[in-house]
C-alpha cells in the first residue's frame, strides 16, 4: 500500500512540476472547463496543451468528460485523490520537520 502511494505521489509531483499545467490546475480549481478555453487561458496551441492534459490524466489530477451533446468536446475537470494525498504527505512531512527541529532546539538548549 506504501509503494502504490509512493508511486501515485511520485506522478502526482512530476505532473505538478511545470507550469503550464500547473496553471491548468488553477484554471480547474474555479470550474471545469473545455480543453480549447483551456489552451486560449494557458497561452498554448491545442497540441501542447493536450501533451500537458495527457500527463495531469495519467498523474490522475483531471478527468475528461464528453457532454452528451458533442462527443468531440472535453471537458476537463479535476480529480481530489492525489491532491489530498499530496496534502497528506506535506502534512506527515511537516512533522517529521518540526518534531527534528523541536529535538534540535532542545539540544542546543541543553548543550548552553
Amino acid at each position: 500500500m506504501a509503494l502504490r502511494r509512493a508511486v501515485g505521489l511520485d506522478r502526482t509531483l512530476a505532473a505538478l512540476a511545470d507550469p503550464h499545467r500547473r496553471q491548468v490546475i488553477e484554471l480547474l480549481r474555479e470550474r471545469p472547463r473545455r480543453a480549447g478555453e483551456l489552451a486560449q487561458a494557458v497561452g498554448l496551441n491545442p497540441p501542447a496543451l493536450s501533451r500537458h492534459l495527457r500527463t495531469l490524466k495519467a498523474g490522475g489530477l483531471v478527468e475528461e468528460a464528453h457532454p452528451e451533446f458533442d462527443a468531440r468536446v472535453r471537458i476537463y475537470r479535476l480529480r481530489p485523490g492525489p491532491m489530498a494525498d499530496l496534502k497528506a504527505w506535506l502534512e506527515q512531512t511537516e512533522e517529521l520537520w518540526r518534531d527534528q527541529l523541536a529535538a534540535f532546539k532542545a539540544h542546543v538548549e541543553r548543550a548552553r
